[in-house]
C-alpha cells in the first residue's frame, strides 16, 4: 500500500535535488567555462578535451580509493553526520570560489577537490536510507531522490543559464555570469542540505569509537571475503562497474566533447537541459516496467541503448544529432541506475545489505576514471574526438557480457534455491 513520504524521507529526497544541480553543472556549464580558460591560453581542443578527462579520472578515482574506508568510518557511532557535513563544505566552498580561478589548471585542481566533495557526500548520503526511511518504504523513497533530482535541479541551472547565455544583454562579462552561476549552485546546494543535516539522526551503527580507522580496514576485510563467496554478487559487481563507467563518461564529457567539435554552445546546454527533464519521467515509466517485466532484461535492454549511443558518437558531427543524443541518454539515464540498484538488492543477503551496498557505491561512484581515460588517451593518440568518445562502445559491450553471465548464474542459483526449498517440503 502507497504510504506518504515522512518528513524526514522529504528532507533526504531534497538533498538529492540540491547536489544534482552540482552535478548539472559539471556536465553542461563547468566544461564550457574550462574551454573558455584554455582557448585564452591557446590550448588544442584535443588537449583540452584529454586534460578535462584527466581531471574527472583523477577525482574519481581518488573516491574510489577514499570511499571504502570513508564509508567504513561513517558506520561508527556519530561519525555520519560529520562527515556528510565536511564533504559538502568542502565541495560548495570549491565550488564557490570556481569562477574567481582565470589559470586553467588552477581552475581544474580546484574543480577536482569541488568533484571529490560532492562525490564523498553521496557515500554518506546513500548509507542514510536506512536510517531515514523503513525497509518497505525503500524503494520508493530511492526512486522519488532521483526523479525530483532530475528535475529540480533544472532550476538554478535555467537561471545560471540566463547569465552565462546572456551576459551581453545584461551588461556584464562573460566571467562574471560564470561567478555569479558558480556562487548560486553552491548556495542552492548547500540551501537544500541544511534540512537534512539539521534533522538527520544515525540509528544504525557500530558501537566502537576507539580506533575507527583501523577497524574500518577490519571491517572493509570482511566485506570483501563475503562478496568473494557470492560468485553471482561479484560478477554482477564488475559488469555494474563497466557499464556504468560508460554512463557516467557520457554524462561527464558529452558537454567537453561537444565543445572540442565546435558545436554551439547555447545549443549543447539546452541540450542537455532538456536530458534532465526526458529522464525524470522514464525513469518512473522504467520503474513502472518493472512491475511487469524481469529487471534483468530491462537493463539488458538499457546496456544495448548505451552502446547504440556510443556507435552513433563516432560519426556526430552536427547540432541535430547531438541532440538526438542527449534525448536518447535521458531515456535510459535513469533507468539503468534504478533497476541495477533494485535488481542488486535482490541478489545479495538482505541482513547483509549494509555491507553490500557500500561496495557497489565505491563501484558506482569511483567508476568513470575507466572511461574518462579511456577517451582522453584513445584522443591524443587517434588525433580524432569521435573515434575517442566512440572508444566507450567497449566499455559497454564488456558490461553487457559480464552482465549476461551474472544474470545466467543469478538463474543457476534461483533455480538451486528453488530445488533446496522444494526438498525441504517433502522432506518435512
Amino acid at each position: 500500500m502507497k504510504t506518504k513520504l515522512t518528513k524526514l524521507e522529504k528532507q533526504w529526497i531534497l538533498y538529492d535535488v540540491g547536489n544534482s544541480a552540482f552535478i548539472l553543472l559539471v556536465s553542461t556549464i563547468i566544461p564550457i567555462y574550462f574551454d573558455y580558460l584554455a582557448d585564452l591560453a591557446n590550448v588544442p581542443a584535443v588537449t583540452y578535451l584529454a586534460y578535462w578527462g584527466y581531471a574527472a579520472s583523477i577525482s574519481t578515482l581518488i573516491v574510489a580509493l577514499l570511499g571504502p574506508v570513508l564509508g567504513t568510518m561513517a558506520d561508527s557511532r556519530n561519525f555520519k553526520k560529520p562527515l556528510f557535513l565536511t564533504s559538502i563544505l568542502i565541495g560548495c566552498i570549491c565550488c564557490a570560489f570556481l569562477g574567481f580561478f582565470n589559470h586553467w589548471l588552477v581552475f581544474l585542481g580546484v574543480f577536482i577537490v569541488a568533484k571529490i566533495g560532492y562525490s564523498t557526500s553521496l557515500i554518506f548520503y546513500d548509507s542514510m536510507l536506512t536510517d531515514i526511511s523503513t525497509p518497505e518504504h525503500m524503494d520508493e523513497v530511492s526512486s522519488q531522490g532521483y526523479a525530483w533530482g532530475y528535475i529540480g535541479s533544472c532550476i538554478p541551472f535555467v537561471i545560471g543559464l540566463f547569465f552565462v547565455l546572456g551576459y551581453e544583454s545584461i551588461g556584464i562579462s562573460f566571467s562574471t555570469a560564470m561567478i555569479i552561476t558558480f556562487l548560486l549552485i553552491a548556495a542552492w546546494w548547500l540551501l537544500l542540505s541544511l534540512p537534512l543535516i539539521n534533522n538527520y539522526h544515525q540509528i544504525h551503527y557500530v558501537s566502537e569509537n576507539t580506533h575507527v580507522v583501523t577497524n574500518s580496514f577490519h571491517r572493509l576485510g570482511e566485506t570483501f571475503k563475503h562478496i568473494s563467496k557470492e560468485k553471482n554478487v561479484l560478477w554482477f559487481l564488475i559488469a555494474f562497474f563497466f557499464y556504468i563507467d560508460g554512463v557516467y563518461t557520457i554524462i561527464e564529457m558529452a558537454t567537453a566533447y561537444g565543445e572540442a567539435l565546435g558545436l554551439e554552445s547555447s545549443g549543447l546546454l539546452i541540450a542537455l537541459l532538456v536530458t534532465q527533464i526526458v529522464a525524470f519521467p522514464c525513469a518512473i515509466i522504467f520503474g513502472r516496467l518493472a512491475q511487469r517485466y524481469s529487471a534483468r532484461n530491462l537493463i539488458t535492454i538499457c546496456i544495448v541503448a548505451y552502446l547504440g549511443i556510443a556507435l552513433f558518437a563516432l560519426q556526430l558531427d552536427t547540432q541535430w544529432e547531438f541532440w538526438f543524443l542527449a534525448v536518447c541518454v535521458g531515456m535510459f539515464q535513469g533507468g539503468i541506475q534504478a533497476l541495477s540498484r533494485s535488481y542488486f538488492a535482490k541478489i545479495i543477503p538482505p541482513e547483509k545489505s549494509g555491507e553490500y551496498f557500500g561496495i557497489m557505491d565505491i563501484c558506482g561512484k569511483g567508476a568513470s576514471f575507466l572511461g574518462t581515460t579511456l577517451v582522453s588517451v584513445v584522443s591524443q593518440i587517434s588525433g580524432s574526438i569521435n573515434i575517442g568518445v566512440g572508444s566507450i562502445t567497449v566499455i559497454f559491450a564488456i558490461g553487457l557480457v559480464l552482465f549476461i553471465k551474472a544474470s545466467s548464474m543469478n538463474k543457476e542459483t534461483q533455480t538451486t534455491s528453488d530445488s533446496l526449498s522444494e526438498n525441504t517440503i517433502i522432506d518435512r
